[in-house]
C-alpha cells in the first residue's frame, strides 16, 4: 500500500482561522487516498505563497524521503 503525507496552506490567518480553506484541502485529500492508500502524516502552514519560507513544508519533505512516501 502506498504511504501519503498530506501538505495543507492557506495564504492568511482569517482563512487558516476559518478552516473553510483547510477543509476544502483535507476532503481532497482524503478522496484521493481513498482510491488506494494510506496518510500517514498532515502538515500546514498558514503562509503566502509569495513566500519560500514554509517550515512544515520542509518538515513534510523530509518525512516523505525518510518514510518513502508521496507528498
Amino acid at each position: 500500500m502506498q504511504k501519503f503525507i498530506a501538505y495543507y496552506r492557506v495564504s492568511t490567518q482569517k482563512q487558516g482561522n476559518s478552516g473553510l480553506g483547510l477543509d476544502a484541502q483535507r476532503t481532497d485529500v482524503s478522496r484521493f487516498i481513498s482510491k488506494g492508500g494510506e496518510l500517514i502524516k498532515e502538515f500546514q502552514d498558514i503562509e503566502s505563497g509569495k513566500k519560500n519560507n514554509r517550515p512544515n513544508l520542509i518538515k513534510a519533505i523530509e518525512e516523505c524521503k525518510k518514510q518513502g512516501a508521496i507528498l
